[in-house]
């Protein structure tokens, strides 16, 4: 199809599509309240319309009521019986998909159901979405030129009793019109490989040989990717493979840690990085101005937003609040009803906002990764804020990281430990840690009172990790590539307590 008509093509559909965009804009809360009052009466005659009487509910004060906030544990056992092909249990549609979730430092993976209507109408919305607000932003955009390279899960669908499970990239890739695979690279067979290594060099043969515009996955993998083309190739930055790469739209993970490595392969002052929140439960927020880190907040995909202020959060007066009633600038973890019937699931991630007219979010953390055993609340977003300051003020770079407290111990006082793996260790290390630990106690008010003579606190332990421990320790847990990441922070030391066994049994031999 020549490059004019498919570019009128995207217009047409662009406008139609930032019309429906204006409308959410500009009334949130009653395209929120419709939704969920849809969403309820679509499943009033399921199993869970009817235990929590969804016939009834004229509101959103109804829905508060009467129906209770879960997580996955709760919803486990519905969710294997839907699994093992019953129907009409928790959403009307057949849910014949199953999004299996990365998980981190637990074996057992949670199975997120995938309906039809969240598939078309959430999932591959938003990655309409994301494409078409950068052509509305770019309009010189030559993206359609050539092809874009995605990284996505590393494992085929299985199936069982009649229904599908698999990374939820890998449901994307296996249910997308066949015409889509034209304009990706590489094919379906190299994406879906199971075994990641032997992927990964399939995909630098398949792609160096195509015209890429564009690149899309996670950043970690991503990086290890790239870096792995430009070793193969002999190349010094990925524009000498493809000159006419323009933009990258990544999500999954927060990028400020890979975002110096990725200029360094990418350095071009126009070249572009487009975020999107997703997770296997759904595609939330996308990044819709160039050059912009907050992500808009997007509020037709079928799925209704509620928020626990993370200042009562897992406490007994815990208070969870509708869209209407957030502040800017207070973390919330994020609780959704969606049309693959999750009724008040609480995702596990924690976003602020940063703007309410309209609703702009950035993703924060996770409500299990952070470390509060001291009462210090630290979470991602100051971890890599610190880190951030002092690799800048060190002129080094890190690759992957996490940390765990240690626990007091008699007269000993606490503390945090962290792994760190670096691409390129500062000169100093003694300045790197006094750095760090004074850019965390700069962004964190708890932490610096735990800190202040050393009252709570002691300094950080801070480990440089050898390089590939982080790699390493995926591989042994069978997880790498795809959507699978390293845990940032943890309450336990169950990770930190691994990573000191395989590092040292490393360097012993």
């Amino acid at each position: 199809m020549p490059i004019p008509l498919v570019n009128s093509i995207a217009s047409w559909f662009l406008k139609k599509r930032i019309h429906q965009m204006e409308l959410f804009l500009k009334y949130p809360h009653d395209v929120q309240n419709e939704l969920l009052l849809k969403l309820v009466q679509k499943a009033k005659n399921t199993e869970i319309g009817k235990q929590y009487g969804f016939k009834d509910i004229r509101s959103y004060r109804d829905f508060a009521e009467q129906v209770p906030v879960t997580n996955y544990e709760a919803s486990h056992d519905l969710i294997e019986r839907a699994r093992r092909g019953e129907n009409n249990i928790f959403w009307p549609s057949p849910v014949k998909l199953f999004a299996q979730s990365s998980g981190t430092t637990n074996a057992k993976s949670k199975y997120i159901p995938v309906s039809p209507e969240s598939l078309e109408d959430c999932h591959y919305a938003a990655s309409k979405d994301l494409l078409c607000t950068y052509l509305n932003n770019n309009p010189d955009s030559q993206l359609f030129t050539g092809k874009s390279l995605r990284l996505g899960g590393s494992k085929r669908l299985y199936e069982s009793n009649g229904t599908s499970y698999g990374d939820l990239s890998a449901i994307l890739i296996d249910n997308m019109p066949f015409w889509a695979e034209f304009s990706s690279t590489p094919g379906n067979e190299v994406s879906l490989m199971s075994d990641w290594e032997v992927k990964m060099q399939a995909i630098v043969q398949e792609t160096i040989q195509e015209k890429v515009t564009s690149l899309a996955g996670v950043p970690s993998w991503m990086l290890v990717l790239l870096n792995n083309t430009l070793e193969t190739t002999g190349k010094n930055h990925l524009f000498e493979i493809w000159p006419s790469l323009e933009v990258y739209f990544h999500g999954g993970v927060s990028f400020d840690p890979y975002r110096d490595q990725y200029r360094k392969i990418l350095p071009r002052h126009n070249f572009k990085y487009y975020e999107i929140y997703n997770a296997s439960e759904g595609f939330f927020a996308i990044q819709d101005k160039n050059g912009s880190s907050d992500l808009l907040l997007m509020l037709d995909y079928g799925i209704f937003y509620e928020f626990i202020p993370m200042n009562s959060y897992g406490q007994p007066d815990q208070k969870i609040i509708p869209l209407w009633e957030v502040e800017k600038g207070k973390n919330y973890a994020i609780v959704i009803t969606s049309n693959s019937g999750l009724w008040r699931y609480r995702v596990g991630d924690t976003v602020r906002f940063t703007s309410v007219s309209p609703y702009r979010i950035r993703v924060s953390g996770r409500t299990k990764h952070h470390i509060n055993a001291f009462g210090e609340e630290l979470i991602i977003e100051n971890a890599e804020q610190a880190l951030k300051k002092a690799t800048a003020l060190t002129h080094s770079e890190i690759v992957d990281y996490t940390a765990a407290p240690i626990f007091m111990s008699g007269k000993e006082k606490g503390a945090h430990e962290w792994f760190i793996e670096f691409k390129e260790l500062p000169a100093d290390k003694e300045e790197f840690d006094r750095l760090f630990d004074k850019a965390l106690q700069e962004i964190n008010s708890d932490y610096e009172a735990k800190r202040k003579n050393n009252m709570t606190l002691n300094p950080p332990t801070i480990h440089y990790a050898r390089t590939n421990l982080f790699y390493d320790w995926l591989k042994s847990k069978n997880k790498l590539g795809g959507q699978h990441k390293v845990p940032r922070l943890s309450n336990n030391r169950e990770l930190v307590e691994e990573l000191l066994i395989l590092n040292n049994s490393f360097i012993k031999n």
